[in-house]
C-alpha cells in the first residue's frame, strides 16, 4: 500500500507538539485488542502509555470513548429491543470503559477525570464544561463518557460535539487502519492512503470517515480531523507533533487580503479565469502566444508557526 496525496508541505514539524489542545476518539472495540469481548489489559496499558507520552509534551488531551466492546445499541445483541433503551445501555458501557481507562492512566502516572453526560454522581461527576476546561488547563486528561447523553447519537457525534465545546484544535480518530484509503485496504491491496483530504472531497468520494452527523458537525465548525491507527507504536505522539501519520481531513477555505478586491465566487469558473489571463497578458507582454497554467493553493493554518499547504498544479487542465 502506498501513500496518495497532492504535493504538500508542513512547517514546523518535529518533536515539539504542534497542537495545544486535542480530543482523542477511542472506539470501544479498540480496547478489546485480540480478544472477542471486554477489555484487554495489555492493549489498554499500551494505549495509556501513548496518552502519557502526549501528556508529558504539555498537550491538553480530552478523550471520548465508545462502548462497542461491551454493548452497542445497534448490535445484534440489541435485536428486538427498544432502540432508546439499547442506546442507554450502550452509554453505560462507555462509562465502564471510561473508568477502566482512568484507572489505567492513574497507574502510568497521569491524572484523569471522568465526566458523564448521564448523571451517575456516585460513580463519576456530570459533564460540566467549565470544569472540564479547568481540568485540561491543569494538565489533567478529561474522559467524556456516556456519549451525548441522548439516544440515536453515536460516540463519533459526541466526539465532534465535545471537541467543538472545548475548542479543540484537532479531533484524533483512533482506528485499526492507519488513515483514510481510496478503498478498503484489507480487501484491495492496491488501495492508497490519503495524507490529507478536504471534507468536501471525502463526501464526494463517499469515504466513510465518521457517521454523517459527526462529519457534518466537524465540517460546519471547521474542526479538522486526523484519522490514524492507535495500534502503531508512537503514532499518537507523531500525530500531535505534526508528523506524516494517518490522514488529515480539513475544510478548504479561501481568503483575500482585501475583501473588497477579491474575486466573486461566480467569477471563478474556467471561462472567466481564461479571460482574465488573456487580458493580463495583452497588457503586460509583447508576445502573441503563451502557455497558461492555472494553479490552486489550499492552506490550513494550524498555529502561528505552522501550516499545511496543498498545491494543485494546473488545476483546470483536465477540464479542457
Amino acid at each position: 500500500m502506498t501513500d496518495s496525496a497532492s504535493t504538500s508541505g508542513a512547517q514546523g514539524a518535529g518533536t515539539k507538539a504542534a497542537y495545544r489542545r486535542v480530543l482523542l476518539k477511542l472506539s470501544g472495540e479498540a480496547l478489546m485488542g485480540s480478544d472477542s469481548y471486554g477489555i484487554n489489559r495489555q492493549t489498554i496499558e499500551q494505549m495509556c502509555q501513548q496518552v502519557a507520552e502526549v501528556n508529558r509534551l504539555g498537550v491538553e488531551l480530552a478523550v471520548v470513548i465508545g462502548g462497542g466492546n461491551i454493548f452497542r445499541g445497534v448490535s445484534s445483541g440489541a435485536a428486538g429491543m427498544d432502540r432508546a433503551t439499547a442506546d442507554y445501555m450502550g452509554m453505560l458501557a462507555t462509562v465502564m470503559n471510561a473508568l477502566a481507562l482512568q484507572d489505567a492512566l492513574r497507574q502510568t502516572g497521569v491524572e484523569a477525570r471522568v465526566q458523564s453526560a448521564l448523571n451517575i454522581e456516585q460513580i463519576v461527576e456530570p459533564y460540566i464544561r467549565p470544569k472540564a476546561l479547568r481540568y485540561l488547563e491543569e494538565g489533567k486528561v478529561v474522559i467524556f463518557a456516556a456519549g451525548t447523553g441522548n439516544p440515536f447519537f453515536t460516540t463519533d457525534t459526541a466526539a465532534a460535539l465535545r471537541g467543538a465545546e472545548i475548542n479543540a484544535e484537532l479531533i484524533l480518530k483512533a482506528t485499526k487502519v492507519d488513515g483514510v484509503y481510496t478503498a478498503d485496504p484489507v480487501k484491495d491491496p492496491s488501495a492508497t492512503r490519503y495524507r490529507e483530504i478536504t471534507f468536501d472531497e471525502a463526501i464526494m468520494r463517499n469515504l466513510k470517515v465518521m457517521d454523517a452527523a459527526a462529519f457534518a458537525l466537524c465540517r460546519d465548525q471547521k474542526l479538522p480531523l486526523k484519522v490514524f491507527s492507535i495500534f502503531k507504536t508512537g503514532a499518537l505522539t507523531r500525530v500531535v507533533c505534526g508528523e506524516d501519520e494517518g490522514t488529515l481531513v480539513f475544510i478548504s477555505c479561501g481568503i483575500t487580503g482585501n475583501s473588497g478586491d477579491g474575486f466573486p465566487a461566480d467569477k471563478m469558473d474556467r471561462e472567466s479565469l481564461e479571460r482574465l489571463a488573456v487580458a493580463y497578458l495583452a497588457e503586460n507582454s509583447d508576445e502573441a502566444d503563451f502557455m497558461v497554467r492555472f494553479d490552486y493553493v489550499n492552506m490550513l493554518v494550524i498555529s502561528d508557526s505552522r501550516a499545511l499547504i496543498r498545491h494543485h498544479r494546473n488545476a483546470l487542465a483536465a477540464l479542457g
